[in-house]
């Protein structure tokens, strides 16, 4: 029997607020507390780590939305705020749908990262189940982009 013990939410824990995750200044920054708010972040996911997820999904993103940015940005648009969009919970749907989308990457990453603290004993979940976790959030994000596009979500493949 070992005496190691790993205890990752001892030291993963902030000691403070974590800094906001600037964007490229058209698409909205991201706050790092809202996120673990929005997708229930475990404390044994260090700072570091979820503002790597964030880059990551801010720019899976903002690849998706590139031509649309720009698109938007000939038409006069100084940010994402100022796109004409209904109003939903006193906010623009774009915005919510762009936080959407980020927030399901940043789940998507951080499950596949975890994924060996996520099998516990407790839980014995299978990978499988976890692919499909992961695969389903990567379609949530998808899912919001396409929202903001205008396009429909269906997808077909010829077999």
């Amino acid at each position: 029997m070992s005496g190691f013990v790993f205890n990752p939410t001892a030291e993963a824990t902030p000691t403070g607020p974590e800094p906001i995750v600037t964007n490229d200044g058209w698409f909205p920054d991201i706050d790092p507390a809202a996120v673990r708010k929005a997708i229930s972040v475990r404390e044994g996911v260090l700072p570091d780590r979820l503002r790597e997820a964030i880059v990551s999904a801010i720019l899976s993103a903002g690849n998706d939305l590139a031509t649309w940015a720009a698109a938007q940005q000939l038409l006069g648009h100084a940010d994402l705020a100022a796109v004409p969009a209904r109003v939903v919970g006193g906010e623009s749907r774009l915005l919510a749908l762009y936080r959407r989308a980020v927030c399901a990457f940043v789940k998507a990453e951080l499950a596949e990262r975890y994924r060996d603290n996520d099998l516990t004993a407790a839980g014995q979940r299978d990978v499988s189940e976890l692919t499909v976790a992961v695969d389903e959030l990567r379609r949530d994000a998808r899912h919001a982009i396409r929202d903001m596009l205008g396009r429909t979500r269906t997808t077909v493949e010829l077999l």
